[in-house]
């Protein structure tokens, strides 16, 4: 679903102990650059001290074999980031470094916080300097707070004040810290490589690029310490206290359809969605066209029980970048039509079925409906394998104002006029839920539903902390 704008948060990569974890951390990032372009950064300890270098910029462009030798240590975290509070800056580029009364610690993030402005405003009540507008600073000014609790058990009490998406990669001198949200609404896996060391990250493809191997999820609500003596599991909420609400979009568009996400391949969860979809919404066609790139899986399934030929439609360039991840609409409709070209001899004369994984705003995607048509197609009967997103989502993806969504005050006739296709089909919220092994309920529907797994106290807006300017710059 490159066309639709929709910006993801965050992909997170920790090693300890491995000569080369600099080099790896590197690797793991560029495995997981699709959950974020706008900046990339590492940090990295010797046992004593602790390195970084982050700016804006996908990992190739921020990283040189230079700045690599540079930062060589053996334990290291990485982040890659697209700005889902606080503006692209190079301030806000993590992993954000501190110095406090705990000593030198670094932390990255993926996911949204949706009491940061309060917390922050609190503590600019009492005189604290912030350096950013991201909401990861915040997680920071918690945990160096004097006389907070004794070092040994201050991160659980920390957490405790956190409302919203969260994993989190600390770095200390001697430890990596990772943790997960007790509602585990984004995805943390833990691995080892062949030496032993032991390695965590957003999306199991990063231990794919190292080959390291997958030992398991860490679970909601826990936190696992890895230092000299391994890795040690606490956690900070009592297990089964409060239910899952795994982040469905994951599976629909946002993971590699090489990782295992919430214990599935992500592959053979969409795959079953285009099946599904294929029962609710048949049709007669000549083709199955995908857009690419996330939803050939949906196609394929499509495909495969409709009994209709699954074929390309568009070429796309490799070189334009995902479109969903720039910073203004101009760009990202630009980068659509420098990204993907009609194939004119399979559509000219045809009628398709395109399929989609979703449709966010609808803006680009009607426009690649209108090259089709140019092109010469005579139906095209619009199958998209997910639900109409309705509600804005709090948790880390960048669609947070209701007016952007196409489905927001639309009925599917109006959306299918909108669109200019022939037919339009989604997938019902059901017919999603079927497709993924754990129970329905323990997953996050609320773009689709409008139930949120928390209160909302209030809409939460990207730029809420613009409003506060960084005193200084980090």
């Amino acid at each position: 679903m490159y066309s639709q704008s929709v910006r993801h948060h965050c992909g997170l990569f920790g090693i300890y102990g491995h000569p080369a974890a600099v080099r790896l951390t590197y690797l793991g990032l560029y495995a997981q650059q699709h959950r974020g372009q706008e900046a990339a950064g590492i940090c990295s300890t010797n046992g004593a001290t602790i390195l970084r270098h982050a700016r804006r910029g996908l990992v190739t462009d921020v990283f040189s074999p230079r700045t690599l030798d540079e930062l060589a240590n053996p334990v290291a975290i990485g982040h890659v980031r697209y700005s889902t509070t606080g503006s692209c800056s190079d301030a806000n580029c993590q992993p954000l470094l501190v110095t406090c009364g705990l000593g030198q610690v670094a932390v990255a993030h993926n996911g949204n916080l949706i009491n940061a402005a309060l917390l922050r405003r609190q503590y600019e009540e009492k005189g604290q300097i912030f350096s950013t507008t991201s909401d990861t600073e915040v997680i920071l000014h918690v945990l160096a707070k004097h006389g907070h609790m004794p070092a040994d058990v201050r991160l659980p009490h920390v957490l405790s004040h956190l409302q919203g998406a969260y994993c989190l990669l600390f770095l200390f001198p001697d430890r990596i810290v990772a943790v997960r949200d007790p509602f585990g609404l984004r995805p943390l896996s833990l691995g080892r490589t062949a030496e032993g060391a032991y390695v965590v990250a957003s999306e199991t493809c990063a231990f794919d690029i190292i080959d390291a191997v997958f030992e398991r999820d860490i679970a909601p609500g826990e936190i696992v310490t890895i230092d000299a003596r391994g890795a040690h599991s606490e956690r900070f909420t009592v297990p089964g206290a409060v239910r899952p609400a795994y982040c469905i979009f994951e599976q629909v568009y946002f993971a590699d359809p090489a990782s295992d996400v919430f214990g599935e391949n992500v592959h053979k969860v969409r795959r079953a969605m285009g099946e599904q979809l294929a029962r609710e919404a048949p049709v007669a066609a000549d083709a199955v066209v995908p857009v690419p790139n996330c939803a050939r899986c949906a196609a394929l399934g499509y495909a495969h029980t409709s009994g209709i030929p699954y074929t390309r439609g568009f070429v796309t360039s490799h070189y334009a970048g995902r479109s969903f991840i720039m910073p203004e609409q101009s760009l990202r409709d630009l980068a659509v039509r420098m990204k993907l070209n009609v194939i004119k001899e399979s559509v000219r004369g045809k009628r398709l079925v395109v399929v989609e994984d979703s449709v966010v705003r609808g803006t680009t995607t009607r426009g690649k409906i209108g090259a089709l048509r140019r092109a010469g197609a005579t139906e095209i009967h619009l199958r998209v394998a997910s639900p109409p997103i309705r509600h804005p989502c709090y948790f880390g993806i960048d669609f947070p104002t209701p007016t952007e969504l196409v489905a927001n005050g639309r009925t599917v006739e109006q959306i299918r006029e909108y669109l200019g296709v022939d037919s339009l089909h989604y997938l019902s919220l059901e017919g999603m839920l079927s497709c993924v092994k754990p129970p329905p309920e323990h997953y996050c529907t609320a773009c689709f539903s409008g139930a949120y797994p928390m209160p909302i106290d209030q809409p939460v807006s990207k730029f809420a902390l613009e409003t506060h300017p960084p005193c200084c710059s980090r």
